[in-house]
């Protein structure tokens, strides 16, 4: 099992330049070690608590939705080169997700393009991309 932790705080630590203060890099980083636990360990339902709750209003988990991410078991999370800034209140961050189907046991890798604002009131980081679609093609 490969460690999430090293990548995302050394890309935070670059961010530092980026973020307007220490309070707000500090909350990237637990938000984005918590959030790849959770889609890691406890599901994509489990992420969808990351996800802005306008986003997640406009395109709220199906049943469809919960019954194929019950079919699979997230095996690797890879975040790559962490998150990249995008403006003042955004980063984006590009990550590999490896997914194993619990009746084959057969593994697919998946792209997830995350989109990520800042909240300045609450001091809170959001996905505004939502959670990954599971059923890319390779």
């Amino acid at each position: 099992m490969r460690l999430m932790t090293g990548p995302i705080l050394l890309s935070t630590m670059l961010l530092l330049a980026g973020c307007a203060t220490d309070k707000r890099s500090d909350a990237l980083t637990h938000t984005m070690i918590e959030y790849a636990n959770a889609v890691r360990w406890n599901g994509f339902e489990a992420a969808e608590q990351f996800v802005d709750p306008k986003v997640r209003d406009a395109h709220p988990i199906t049943d469809l939705d919960r019954a194929r991410f019950k079919q699979v078991q997230v095996s690797d999370y890879d975040d790559g080169n962490g998150p990249m800034p995008n403006g003042p209140n955004e980063v984006r961050q590009v990550v590999q997700i490896s997914l194993t189907n619990v009746h084959t046991q057969s593994v697919r890798t998946i792209v997830d393009h995350q989109v990520w604002h800042y909240d300045q009131d609450k001091n809170h980081w959001w996905l505004e991309s939502g959670i990954p679609d599971i059923n890319q093609s390779n």
